[in-house]
């Protein structure tokens, strides 16, 4: 197989994913506040799980789009990598969400579902990259997610499922730098 430019970022992405990304805790931590700062804790609560449901439908989806249009079995395997992982983590999320009593949606966003057909355009060396540029720009973006629901949040379950996601969305060998630019 003739070595791709971009194939170091697909082993990447590949070994990122290999794990569940997200392992909810058992503690409970919310201390009380005052009505307007427990509502304002409680909305954003409610947003990250919101943001950590979204980015598991959007990265299923793709993942799917990539096993039917990848031209290289790396992709392929990337592709059900990915959709795999999320579909744990969205399982996962889902039942978070239900214990929080938090509404998160069912179907990918409508930015989304754009990012999809505009890739679902493509084929060939042009889909698997643009392909995998959407995965490294969706860590980044999952990276900054998790790291404020980290370090911000006061609901102690969220903080730590927020907090012991990090690890493997910033894969050891190919850390923060790598991701973040």
């Amino acid at each position: 197989m003739k070595n791709k430019p971009w194939s170091n970022m697909i082993f990447f992405l590949m070994t990122l994913i290999a794990a569940s990304l997200i392992t909810p805790s058992c503690s409970n931590n919310n201390p009380a506040t005052g009505d307007s700062a427990k509502a304002a804790t409680t909305e954003n609560n409610a947003q990250f799980l919101v943001d950590a449901a979204s980015i598991n439908l959007e990265e299923i989806q793709l993942g799917q789009l990539a096993q039917q249009l990848g031209s290289t079995a790396d992709v392929k395997a990337l592709g059900k990598m990915m959709e795999d992982a999320h579909a744990k983590s969205l399982k996962e999320v889902t039942a978070l969400a239900k214990k929080k009593l938090v509404t998160i949606p069912d179907s990918a966003t409508a930015k989304a579902q754009t990012a999809y057909a505009e890739l679902s355009k493509k084929s060939g060396n042009d889909f698997d990259k643009a392909y995998c540029d959407m995965m490294i720009e969706g860590h980044k973006n999952a990276i900054k997610t998790f790291e404020k629901e980290s370090a911000d949040s006061r609901d102690g379950e969220l903080k730590n499922w927020a907090t012991d996601a990090l690890p493997d969305l910033l894969w050891p060998n190919c850390g923060k730098e790598f991701w973040m630019g």
